[in-house]
């Protein structure tokens, strides 16, 4: 059973995003992801500048007159939530961790879906696979979603994008959208990420502290990795360890960017310090812009 405290979060998440949803991200949602193709709807009459090629033959030969095929968009989709639950989450210079971001934005993303009739699965994972949530439609999933990331204590500590996506692609054989929701500290997944990328429409989530690009200039600070338990004492009157910290980290987000460009995914990229809802927005544009370009 979930303690008072968390049933009261789960509700207060639950109203603020679905006012968002309600406002604004539902309607770009449906715009940008397509369903699975097109399904028969029913059968009508014939008129001119009909395409020929949907005229309906066993039809038309038995009522004597042309009759044509209409179909509908079949819209419903598979939305898997692969959420990166690592110890470097729970890290937040501004006004929120890491893990409080990934958990709106699920409830974002989940709601979207429902409003849409969609299914919502969700997977939790550190350098193992934690919980799995299987596809299932209805208003309550959301909540299930908000609940999963509110209660749930992982057993571990560290991050392995690569056995999470190769897992997505064990229980969920057919393509889905899948976010995946990670600060990506992580290593050697771009191969994993390829083959998925392969079967789902995969979109990063990056989710990341200002704070983890540069030092301040505080002096000497002890500081510990979250995943590992290493310490490092560092001095930060130092400009030249500054420099050096921050040129490494510049240099890993943008080797994470070019591979995205290189396997054509839409990444969405959030910081602690600014509302998410912008980064969405970016996101949204994008995809309409390739869909009315054909791409």
């Amino acid at each position: 059973m979930l303690a008072a405290e968390t049933l009261r979060q789960v509700r207060r998440i639950h109203i603020r995003t679905r006012r968002l949803v309600d406002g604004t991200f539902a309607g770009e949602y449906h715009s940008v992801f397509r369903g699975r193709g097109m399904e028969f709807a029913e059968v009508r009459e014939y008129v001119p500048g009909d395409d020929v090629r949907t005229i309906d033959w066993n039809v038309t030969a038995r009522m004597g007159q042309p009759f044509v095929k209409q179909y509908v968009e079949e819209r419903e989709l598979t939305v898997m939530l692969l959420v990166d639950l690592s110890a470097s989450g729970r890290f937040g210079s501004a006004r929120k961790l890491k893990t409080e971001i990934a958990t709106e934005l699920c409830a974002v993303l989940a709601l979207s879906a429902i409003r849409n009739n969609d299914k919502v699965g969700m997977i939790l994972f550190t350098d193992q696979v934690e919980r799995f949530v299987a596809p299932q439609k209805g208003k309550n999933r959301a909540l299930r979603v908000i609940r999963e990331m509110l209660a749930f204590e992982p057993e571990r500590r560290g991050t392995d994008l690569a056995q999470a996506l190769e897992y997505l692609s064990k229980v969920h054989r057919q393509r889905s959208v899948s976010f995946l929701l990670s600060d990506f500290i992580a290593r050697d997944y771009e191969k994993p990420l390829r083959l998925a990328h392969r079967r789902h429409d995969i979109i990063p989530v990056c989710i990341t502290d200002r704070r983890e690009m540069s030092l301040p200039r505080i002096g000497l600070i002890h500081l510990e990795d979250p995943e590992t338990g290493a310490h490092v004492m560092v001095d930060t009157a130092s400009a030249a360890v500054r420099r050096d910290f921050a040129q490494r980290r510049e240099a890993v987000v943008q080797r994470r960017q070019r591979m995205f460009r290189a396997l054509g995914l839409d990444a969405i990229e959030v910081t602690t310090d600014e509302p998410y809802m912008h980064a969405l927005m970016r996101f949204f544009r994008l995809r309409e812009r390739r869909l009315q370009q054909g791409r």
